[in-house]
């Protein structure tokens, strides 16, 4: 009989189905660092969405073989240790249906200046206009006939692509940052900086893509192009993005991740009140639909890897 214990089940606030096959079944709200040993103890499947899986709690716990991610991002387990230890590692794949929703919601907000606009009425200043309408300096640029570059080109980007495409926009997909070659279909990941008008990331956090665009990066980025960041903390320098935005250097920048999640110790972004600037905290991929598909390709994971047909694999 399987024994699985899911370590973080508020991450996803929806029933789930039972698995088809014998196990004993045991969840927790929340684990802390301290808790995990304790609570993995004799368990044959964990199931994450944020607490880590290091090579310590694969050595204390010799019974598990297998980790269900109940996230795409895996940068929180140890994967090499857990390929080491023959411990199988899957994810969940291309649920997140509202991710590019998401993406192009800061799009439309900050390039239509959105923010800037409802403070202005706020405070009265259509109230006092001289005409029927208030317009605000500089003019907001139509995203149609513009450029969106896309750095990072999964299930995920290819639907932001489509929905770019549908406003008119032309689309720029990135190659890997410092590649010799540039695939066919590709840009050079610099050229893509410097040609969009807005740039989406959407790729992985790993050892190639932590800290991709910092401050040399932002700097070949035109002054009146937008960034958004609904991939992962950490690809971009939130420190430098900060210094950007306040010295006026981009256009704006919506974020929906941190390196730091909750943010406890503060974020140079956070500190900012810039009206070119959206923070939304871990949340494009919030939705009932996203959720659904998500938890039943989750429970469909542990059968699979049962059944002896494992996927989504990233080890």
């Amino acid at each position: 009989m399987e024994k699985i214990v899911f370590l973080d089940r508020n991450a996803i606030r929806i029933a789930l189905r039972e698995p088809n096959f014998a196990h004993e079944w045991r969840e927790y709200p929340h684990t802390a660092a301290d808790q995990i040993l304790e609570r993995l103890q004799g368990a044959t499947i964990a199931i994450t969405n944020r607490v880590p899986i290091t090579g310590a709690t694969l050595d204390a716990i010799p019974t598990l073989r297998f980790v269900a991610v109940s996230a795409t991002g895996y940068d929180h387990v140890d994967v090499a240790a857990c390929r080491a230890r023959g411990v199988a590692v899957c994810n969940v794949q291309e649920w997140a249906v509202s991710i590019p929703e998401h993406v192009f919601a800061l799009i439309l907000a900050l390039s239509r200046q959105l923010p800037a606009y409802r403070q202005a009425v706020r405070e009265g200043a259509w109230g006092r206009s001289a005409t029927y309408g208030l317009l605000m300096e500089p003019l907001p640029h139509a995203l149609f006939g513009g450029v969106l570059g896309l750095i990072g080109y999964g299930a995920l980007a290819r639907n932001v692509e489509a929905i770019g495409r549908a406003f008119g926009m032309r689309v720029l997909i990135a190659e890997r940052k410092g590649a010799e070659h540039v695939r066919e279909g590709r840009v050079s990941f610099d050229d893509v900086l410097k040609n969009s008008n807005v740039i989406s990331v959407l790729c992985p956090l790993n050892d190639e893509t932590r800290g991709m665009i910092g401050a040399p990066e932002l700097a070949l980025i035109r002054p009146d192009s937008i960034l958004i960041n609904c991939a992962r903390g950490g690809i971009v320098d939130e420190a430098a993005l900060a210094a950007a935005l306040a010295a006026g250097q981009l256009g704006g920048a919506g974020v929906d991740v941190l390196t730091q999640e909750p943010p406890v110790n503060g974020n140079p972004l956070l500190e900012l009140n810039l009206p070119n600037l959206i923070v939304t905290p871990h949340i494009a991929w919030a939705s009932w639909e996203s959720l659904e598909t998500m938890a039943e390709q989750l429970i469909g994971n542990l059968e699979a890897y049962v059944a002896g047909e494992a996927r989504n694999l990233v080890n």
